[in-house]
């Protein structure tokens, strides 16, 4: 009988003998592509202070304003090309790409490499900035795929090798251990990254991290190291958040992300900041999550938790610290089921709840396009500007019906600024409205200024 060299049974080394890992790698580097991004050259403009005296030897048609009386002038400046590469993972033959937000994030044109050299363009499907995800697509057949692990079942000390572009140099494999897991280091809102001591450095950000089995076990996010090379400590998003986003954003567009409705921290941590001031505390548990501030119309109430209760299991899992309980809320949509163990006041509670959304409820939340405002809009003029003594804004050209019709905008109006946000281009309109139609108050507060000179402010409700 032929033994199969997929199967991980066949390939995973013997106890007490030295780890294979040609497997892994030779599973893991076709699927591995190289991304180069490019952010292209724009004209703005920007306000400076003048100097009366260089006004008389600078270039006059460098600027508009009063040369040679000072305060301040505007010039026009060209922003310099940007590029910049990084790595992805194809997770479906048909061409959907994994890979780090951070990576794709402002890009006007994304670039894949394959292993083989075969080059394609890639659109972005959506995004993820509070996980740190992407999900991008090329327009391709058959193409060669990574299996996905399961990252929970990971070890620490058990052997992983990292794959991607390093420091330009493409198709790199480098090995080493799981040296920690649920690491939580305050640089994205959802965070439990699986520790490694592979060598990841700046172009990694979107590689696999894979098993000794080649399966993906998570996608490398960043390294933690003062003179911005490796010195250790590589950190990659486990796959349990990476599945869930994949779907969300495949479907929706946008992650459909469930609210516990409270505020916390590891318990350790609040126990020894009370020690420092001189507090005795017992909260009947060294482990899991304080909760030190509860919505009161969130999931977290509706099962009785208060401030100064534990977290101390969800769905009869161990929690011990606020990393793990991310993790497991990232894997949940609003709807879902949870069963919520935790001491209050020592004495052990467990209830089972519905998750909510952001907004309170359990629908599905999709990203609103410019679309539901029902106008069309472009960037203003110079003479406007001139006019209007303005730098920046986007002018309403036509109304038709919905938000901004309802809330009385009309045709000739130049917004400026949207919920505190300056808003020069329509890409930054398109922005802005997406984050606020899927957060906990889906208005737009809108700031700008009419033809005549005359500013006025808008609230404009938008329909989930």
């Amino acid at each position: 009988m032929k033994a199969n060299a997929a199967d991980p049974a066949v390939t995973a080394a013997p106890a007490g003998q030295p780890v294979d890992l040609t497997y892994a790698a030779d599973k893991a580097l076709p699927a591995v592509v190289h991304i180069k991004y490019v952010q292209n050259s724009k004209v703005k403009t920007i306000e400076m202070q003048s100097d009366p005296f260089s006004d008389f030897f600078s270039d006059p048609f460098g600027f508009f304003g009063n040369p040679g009386q000072g305060g301040t002038q505007k010039r026009q400046i060209q922003t310099p090309k940007k590029t910049a590469t990084g790595s992805g993972v194809i997770i479906s033959s048909d061409g959907y790409i994994v890979t780090n937000n951070h990576v794709v994030e402002g890009a006007d044109e994304l670039t894949v490499t394959l292993n083989d050299n075969r080059e394609f363009s890639a659109r972005i499907i959506g995004t993820d900035k509070t996980t740190d995800l992407a999900l991008i697509k090329v327009d391709g057949k058959n193409l060669p795929t990574l299996p996905i692990g399961d990252s929970d079942k990971l070890k620490v000390g058990e052997w992983v090798i990292a794959v991607g572009n390093p420091l330009g140099l493409n198709n790199t494999v480098t090995a080493g251990i799981i040296s920690a897991k649920a690491r939580s280091l305050g640089a994205n809102g959802v965070e439990s990254f699986i520790q490694t001591d592979a060598a990841i450095n700046q172009g990694n950000s979107g590689g696999a991290l894979v098993n000794a089995q080649g399966e993906l076990v998570g996608i490398n996010a960043m390294l933690t190291s003062p003179t911005g090379s490796n010195i250790g400590y590589g950190f990659a998003i486990p796959t349990t958040i990476m599945n869930k986003v994949v779907a969300d954003l495949k479907e929706f567009g946008t992650v459909q992300r469930a609210m516990l409705g409270i505020q916390g921290g590891d318990a350790h941590n609040w126990i020894d900041q009370q020690k420092e001031q001189g507090k005795e505390v017992d909260l009947g548990t060294n482990e899991g999550v304080y909760v030190s501030k509860v919505d009161a119309d969130g999931a977290g109430a509706a099962a009785g938790l208060e401030e100064g209760d534990v977290i101390t299991a969800v769905d009869g899992k161990k929690v011990t610290k606020m990393s793990e309980l991310q993790e497991i809320m990232a894997s949940k949509r609003p709807g879902d089921k949870l069963e919520l163990t935790y001491l209050h006041k020592k004495n052990k509670h467990t209830k089972t709840v519905v998750l909510k959304n952001a907004q309170g409820n359990t629908k599905v939340m999709k990203a609103a396009d410019l679309d539901v405002l029902g106008a069309n809009f472009r960037e203003i003029t110079e003479a406007q500007k001139k006019q209007l003594d303005i730098t920046y804004g986007l002018e309403v050209i036509k109304v038709n019906s919905g938000a901004m019709k309802e809330a009385g905008i009309t045709k000739g109006f130049i917004i400026q600024k949207v919920n505190d946000q300056t808003i020069k281009t329509l890409d930054e309109m398109q922005k802005v409205v997406k984050s606020a139609s899927t957060s906990k108050e889906p208005v737009l507060y809108i700031q700008g200024i009419y033809p005549t000179g005359k500013k006025a402010y808008f609230a404009v409700p938008l329909e989930n």
